[in-house]
């Protein structure tokens, strides 16, 4: 009698290897996003998502067991996920919601090494609304609007990998930011760094934008000139006082000071993470 196929969402035993060092900072940096997402507010409690590419890997994501509160995820406790559901290596259960999700973009869109999914509270608050549009009113939000795309079709629960096909299809090379109606909100990055960064600045801006929303008065939108001059400014990226031109590598994007300054508290709170 064949034996009965394995589910992409059933709890496994795999044995996990050793990591190479790109692997290992990776799951490091993805901990680390879970802690602080706790720390934001970010966080439902054991529920949404947050992946990244396995590094040399095509093939491959990283993944919390379900079932863990994010204030609980550790680097070498992620699960190692192929694209086609397969639990490679690590102990524990796959949220299908996640793979269903996160797999479809990853395989399709490489250019999205890091998915943050989260149902954070202003941003979703903003998911809620009839005009759900994040608006040019301030210099945070002008600097992420072009980035943003609107699924304005809710479908039900992600269930099958055919929903987050959909989903990665409303994607691509620029736009990394995907507001999901009456649900959630989708944040991409080369690194973990970058879209922590972007998830963060995104909740902020959100924020600021009900509170705005919530005084009734009128809300005063930068016109739009401005708002090209200010994302020509960040896309120079002269964060540094003496900089007069932007070299690839020359320094630091503000995204990577961010989350290393984060980190930093982490190291000293909750070092765990890096277990």
């Amino acid at each position: 009698m064949p034996a009965p196929a394995r589910s992409p969402v059933a709890a496994q035993r795999v044995a996990t290897p050793q990591f190479s060092p790109e692997e290992q900072a990776a799951r490091e940096d993805l901990a680390a996003a879970h802690r602080l997402a706790v720390w934001h507010g970010f966080d439902q409690g054991i529920y949404n998502h947050l992946t990244v590419a396995v590094p040399g890997r095509d093939d491959a994501f990283l993944l919390p067991p379900f079932g863990l509160h994010w204030s609980e995820v550790t680097a070498s406790g992620l699960l190692t996920v192929g694209y086609d559901g397969r639990l490679i290596a690590g102990e524990g259960e796959i949220q299908r919601s996640a793979y269903c999700i996160h797999a479809p973009i990853h395989r399709l869109h490489p250019e999205h090494q890091v998915v943050l999914h989260t149902h954070m509270p202003y941003a979703t608050a903003l998911t809620r609304l009839e005009d759900n549009r994040l608006l040019p009113v301030g210099q945070t939000e002008i600097l992420l609007i072009d980035e943003i795309v609107y699924d304005d079709a809710y479908t039900g629960l992600a269930r099958e990998p055919e929903e987050g096909e959909r989903l990665a299809a409303l994607l691509g090379p620029d736009k990394k930011i995907l507001f999901l109606a009456h649900h959630g909100i989708i944040v991409t990055g080369r690194t973990t760094a970058e879209a922590y960064d972007r998830l963060f600045a995104l909740e902020r801006a959100c924020q600021v934008q009900l509170y705005a929303l919530w005084t009734g008065r009128p809300l005063k939108q930068v016109p739009a000139p401005l708002v090209e001059k200010a994302q020509a400014q960040y896309r120079a990226g002269l964060l540094q006082a003496g900089q007069k031109t932007a070299a690839p590598g020359q320094k630091p994007h503000g995204a990577e000071l961010h989350f290393a300054a984060l980190r930093r508290l982490l190291n000293r709170r909750e070092p765990d993470y890096r277990d």
